[in-house]
């Protein structure tokens, strides 16, 4: 299912230090360009039936220099709180790249 994120109910991001070292070494994905993501538009958000202690999401996206990257994250305390951040894979950019413009209406 997907959904839309109201940013307007957003304070801001939760960042783990733990999950971030983890993104940059295993991905190469820095916190700030998972900040952009959020800032792109369409936001294509699916829900995950992962956790059964919170609702995580995926988020596909943008960041400022065109980079495309997938990110599971959680919402706490009106705060969003990235889990893991990466490239999308090939079969990713085409879903993303083929249902933006939907989205964009």
């Amino acid at each position: 299912m997907f959904i839309q994120l109201n940013l307007d109910d957003i304070e801001g991001f939760e960042w783990d230090k733990a999950n971030n070292k983890k993104n940059e070494i295993k991905h190469k994905v820095y916190y700030k360009e998972c900040e952009q993501v959020f800032f792109d538009k369409p936001l294509y958000i699916r829900d995950i039936k992962h956790s059964k202690i919170e609702e995580r999401f995926y988020v596909f996206g943008e960041t400022t220099k065109k980079r495309s990257l997938i990110i599971t994250f959680t919402i706490r305390t009106r705060k969003i709180r990235v889990i893991i951040a990466r490239n999308q894979d090939k079969k990713e950019k085409a879903f993303y790249k083929n249902n933006y413009y939907k989205l964009s209406k």
